[in-house]
Order: C-alpha cells, then structure tokens, then sequence
C-alpha cells in the first residue's frame, strides 16, 4: 500500500473522530467484541500505543515488541510500544511518544503523527488510543531490558492479507475467550496488538 494512500484514509477516520463526524464501526472494539458478554471493569486506565509505520524502501513495516518473560503483566506477548498516560503527558500522542522513546529508543524526530483512531479496550483495564505515525528510516533501537526482549518488524502486506487473520481461543476467567491472532513465522501477534492491527486492516481496505 502507497504512503499517500495511509496518510489520507488514517488521516481522514482521525479528523472525523475529533470532530464527533460518524464513521463506520471498526470489527472491533475491545478484547470483549468476539467474546459476548462477559466481566468488565467498571473503570478504565487511559493509555496508548504508537502503531509505528516505517517507511522502508522495500516496503511499509510495522515495527512490534516482545514483552519479556518477567513483565506483570502481558509477559512474553508482541506489543506495539505502548503506555499508560501521565499526568505530565500533553495528550495521548505525547504518551506514545514519550512510550516509544522509552520503551525501544525511537525519538519523535523520526516520527510523523498521522492520527489518532478509535478507542480500544482491554481486559485489563485499559481504554487504548491507537496512534498512527509513519517512522522515517535511520533510527537506532535501544530497547529498555526491563520491559522489551525483541524489536522487530513485520511487512505492513502481512496484516493486510485477510488470510493471515486468524480466530482462536482459550479459557479466560472461566470462560471462553476468542481473539483475532496474525502469526508471523515464530511470532504469535494476538489479543490487542492483533486486534488494533484487525481495525487497521479495515481502516485502510475497507470501500468507501
């Protein structure tokens, strides 16, 4: 998929949010869409994640993170570079920001903000703001050890094949959860990350 072509389909869904504008509903979301209903908290942590486009010569690539094995939570899963927002954080493109940097070293110099799109909920608690930037080659990945085993990236064309999209389950707090899951080789991409990564697919294939 050309750049102009994810500038101005992402680029267009973030305006119309911010202007109360309708769009069309998103497949999902929160971890609860394919689930029914089930337990939710009564209060949600405002956070977001940067979905970091790079702009690769061969390619636009979705940069991920997997979570080390000791993390509280989430443990071992790919992760966008994410974070829960803080009281000194602008809005929620500066906790991305401020998260990226943090998380794998990649500075805002080398990130272009196309938008911000449609809330997204976990199961634990978190009410996510998904925010789009285009990465312009040339970074340096210094991963926070604490938080972040891996960095690695995958073709944008992998998640927008809708034969890479999968749905799986398994028990979670006594029921039956079901999830959206995009493999990529050895790593299992599932829950949030997958699930914003399913909304993405809609956003930049769906007709207009």
């Amino acid at each position: 998929m050309v750049i102009d072509e994810i500038v101005r389909r992402v680029g267009e869904r973030s305006r119309r949010l911010a202007s109360g504008l309708p769009v069309p509903p998103l497949p999902l979301g929160s971890d609860f869409t394919l689930s029914g209903i089930a337990s939710q908290p009564q209060t949600w942590r405002a956070a977001s994640v940067l979905v970091p486009l790079v702009t690769r010569a061969s390619g636009v690539t979705v940069l991920l993170t997997q979570r080390t094995e000791d993390m509280p939570s989430h443990a071992g899963q790919v992760a966008f570079p994410r974070g829960r927002r803080q009281e000194d954080d602008a809005d929620a493109v500066a906790t991305a920001l401020r998260e990226t940097e943090e998380e794998v070293g990649l500075t805002r110099d080398f990130v272009d903000v196309v938008g911000t799109v449609d809330l997204y909920r976990t199961g634990t608690g978190y009410e996510i703001t998904p925010v789009v930037g285009l990465v312009t080659p040339g970074f340096t990945v210094r991963a926070d050890p604490r938080e972040v085993a891996d960095v690695f990236e995958v073709p944008l064309a992998h998640f927008l094949d809708e034969a890479n999209h999968k749905i799986d389950s398994r028990t979670w707090q006594g029921r039956e959860r079901r999830y959206y899951a995009m493999p990529y080789g050895e790593r299992y991409i599932w829950g949030a990350t997958a699930g914003i990564l399913k909304n993405l697919h809609f956003i930049l294939t769906a007709a207009e």
